[in-house]
């Protein structure tokens, strides 16, 4: 392998955010404004996102995790409703549910993808048909930033009646079939977030897409306390403009300007983003083609963000934890995505155990992302290329 394979005198960690003066400067200007919070930045900042991916309506929110939560709250997910997502991906896909009170379930991957398998999916819905036990909502999680088969979720949906929300946590600025994540054409709503290792950021934050205005009304609703100053929302006449009703019960969810002002300037530099993360993506293809490895299969109707680069650490004398901890000593920080939810105990204690979703545990036990964001160097890539085939050749036990 050529290339620098000095230890490089930082840590290089799997995602971060960049942050340019023009992002800066926006932050500013809110900073020196008379609006914190629940001004216009807020509102402008949504107004962008639909105008950049194609959906009618927009709801910006403290986190993603904020944002699951409300729109199972919206879609009237409860006790005696079920929610299934995928097991390889964050707690939060599921927990969402579990803070409503709803039952969850898991649909196994696709191994060449690493998202909800359909074939896998469809299997379940024949099953849970004859048992009288259909999902009221499905969340396909678009691992790694790559698109779920939206189409055909969205034709089972159609079938067998249930709601799909699209978790896109990873996946701003992705495409299906032509179209961008996000425009709900085969959801419900989608889900976005702004974590700082993330395509873009707001620090923390999340937003919700929607083409539907009433499930909109509410998920506004939802994330401020379940307060409106709106008099057709009230259930009686104001008595003046400072009067406002809690006409259901919310939470504080709402996004900062600060925050939001951030998420517009980033929103301007998102295809810079994506271009640079496609370039060292293809480039990962390219250096690893030789070492015994898997990679994330990208189908030709879609187009990755790259939030990640996933690999499989596959060879038959390979330890992948002897792989980790290689990595880890070279300062390269490695991660793994995900620990199967089902095998956390949370969800063992509630029935769930190992062997129910064998894809997504294979997987797991062969992950590594590799450090994949917009500040990575060709040279600090060289790097870790080099270190993972020193890391692959060692004896198993030695590190």
């Amino acid at each position: 392998m050529s290339g620098d394979t000095r230890n490089p005198a930082r840590f290089l960690p799997y995602g971060r955010q960049s942050i340019s003066e023009d992002d800066i400067a926006a932050v500013v200007r809110v900073l020196r404004s008379d609006w914190l919070t629940q001004g216009p930045a807020v509102p402008e900042f949504e107004r962008s996102m639909c105008n950049r991916v194609g959906a009618q309506y927009a709801v910006a929110v403290s986190s993603a995790t904020a944002a699951l939560h409300i729109v199972c709250m919206a879609l009237g997910i409860g006790p005696g409703q079920r929610l299934w997502t995928s097991p390889n991906t964050f707690v939060a896909s599921a927990n969402c549910a579990r803070y409503c009170g709803a039952e969850v379930d898991f649909v196994d991957i696709d191994p060449a993808t690493l998202n909800m398998s359909v074939q896998a999916l469809s299997n379940k819905l024949v099953v849970a048909q004859r048992q009288g036990r259909l999902p009221d909502v499905v969340m396909p999680v678009h691992f790694g930033g790559l698109p779920c088969d939206m189409e055909e979720i969205a034709a089972l949906a159609k079938r067998y009646k249930f709601a799909v929300v699209e978790d896109a946590s990873h996946a701003v600025g992705a495409e299906y079939r032509g179209d961008k994540i996000g425009n709900c054409r085969h959801s419900n709503a989608v889900a976005f977030s702004f974590h700082p290792v993330k395509v873009m950021t707001t620090g923390e934050g999340g937003m919700l897409l929607t083409n539907d205005k009433a499930l909109w009304e509410k998920l506004c609703l939802l994330r401020s306390h379940g307060t409106t100053r709106d008099s057709d929302q009230m259930v009686s006449e104001s008595p003046g403009s400072w009067y406002y009703q809690q006409v259901l019960l919310g939470y504080n969810y709402r996004m900062t300007d600060i925050q939001a002002a951030l998420g517009t300037a980033q929103l301007r530099r998102l295809d810079e983003f994506l271009a640079r993360r496609q370039l060292l993506a293809r480039r990962y293809d390219k250096l690893l083609s030789g070492l015994a490895i898997g990679t994330q299969a990208v189908a030709p109707t879609s187009r990755s963000s790259n939030h990640l680069y996933p690999v499989r650490i596959v060879g038959p004398n390979v330890d992948r934890r002897q792989v980790f901890d290689r990595l880890r000593s070279a300062g390269i920080g490695v991660n793994v995505h995900y620990i199967p939810v089902h095998t956390q105990p949370y969800y063992n204690a509630l029935g769930f155990k190992r062997g129910d979703f064998p894809e997504a545990e294979k997987y797991y036990a062969q992950a590594i992302s590799l450090p994949l964001h917009f500040e990575l160097t060709e040279s600090d890539q060289d790097y870790i290329v080099a270190e993972l085939e020193r890391a692959l050749a060692e004896p198993s036990g030695v590190v």
